[in-house]
């Protein structure tokens, strides 16, 4: 017996330059038009690309390009408030192109949403080649602590769930801020609105290619200038190592190096993690740090530079303050 639809919108922005797996995100897509009532994909491709798309995804989904008038730096953004202006859902799941998920995730955030304005899924890896190992152990301690006052704990997804309706009274969000998420997670929480963080929410993601995820290191460090008591932290982390060895202290980097293990596996074992996150994650929480160390001061010398490169220009602003936000002229919707 087939499941009933759930009473929600699944909004994908895309945008690909190249070829990817497109049958298999087309059969997942075809899964997702089968749960819920409604499938947007807002696609911003090249025009070959966007027609091989449409063919693929069929008379299930809906297909369709950004709205003209939005002209924002993330082309995510611009797919994003497409969808939710095109959608006649009151709630709405965002998702990135690598995020999947199934019966069990996809029903219990629609039913979050009940309660909340925004929802924040965990995401995990579903296959581990090495870099997304890696990539986990920073997951992992943001399950401990983020650094931000408004969201200090939980990770930063590839997607969230919104309420149209918080989502049209707050404005939008700025899509030329490049910590998307978190720009929208703070918009909707300074108009008002409650952000659900249910560690114990998995939602499985694809890892990328490891040339993609080497290519986002400075990228993903320079987010954090959203975060300055965080950004502050990373970028003491290598002139504190450098003293520690100057002054004959080294033996304390061994230390430093323990506890963040320590604190990773306590954010792996936080709300039945050990069932999505691999315990040699947490063993590699010291080399997390030691890159986030290297490329938070590639990240600062990118925006003396004027801000870190995106496409073919460079973004300055990682994400907006709460407070700021509150000041904001809205987008039309």
């Amino acid at each position: 017996m087939a499941a009933t639809r759930l009473p929600a919108a699944y909004v994908l922005p895309l945008r690909w330059t190249g070829e990817g797996d497109l049958e298999e995100l087309a059969a997942y897509l075809g899964w997702v038009a089968s749960q819920v009532e409604e499938t947007i994909v807002v696609d911003g491709s090249p025009p070959p690309l966007f027609a091989a798309h449409a063919a693929a995804f069929g008379a299930a989904v809906r297909h369709l390009p950004p709205a003209p008038d939005l002209g924002f730096a993330m082309g995510k953004v611009n797919g994003v408030i497409t969808g939710v202006r095109e959608c006649s859902r009151e709630r709405v799941v965002i998702a990135d192109d690598d995020v999947r998920y199934d019966r069990g995730s996809l029903e219990r955030t629609v039913r979050l949403l009940g309660e909340a304005d925004l929802v924040r899924p965990q995401n995990y890896f579903d296959e581990l080649p090495w870099h997304a190992r890696w990539d986990t152990a920073r997951s992992l301690l943001n399950r401990v602590f983020t650094g931000d006052p408004a969201f200090p704990v939980g990770d930063f997804p590839g997607t969230l769930a919104v309420r149209r309706s918080s989502f049209q009274a707050s404005g939008a969000y700025d899509g030329d801020s490049l910590f998307e998420n978190l720009e929208l997670m703070r918009t909707i929480h300074a108009a008002g609105g409650r952000v659900a963080t249910p560690l114990d929410l998995f939602v499985a993601r694809r890892p990328p290619s490891a040339q993609h995820f080497f290519s986002q290191r400075v990228r993903q460090a320079y987010d954090d200038f959203a975060i300055p008591a965080r950004m502050g932290f990373w970028l003491s982390l290598l002139p504190a190592a450098g003293w520690l060895l100057a002054t004959g202290r080294g033996r304390w980097i061994g230390v430093g190096a323990a506890a963040s293990v320590g604190l990773a596996e306590l954010g792996r074992r936080r709300a039945g993690g050990r069932s999505r996150f691999p315990a040699d994650a947490s063993l590699l929480a010291p080399a997390w740090l030691g890159e986030r160390g290297v490329t938070s001061w590639l990240a600062l010398a990118a925006r003396r530079r004027g801000g870190v490169r995106y496409g073919e220009g460079r973004l300055s602003a990682a994400a907006n303050s709460t407070a700021s936000l509150s000041e904001r002229k809205p987008i039309v919707l």
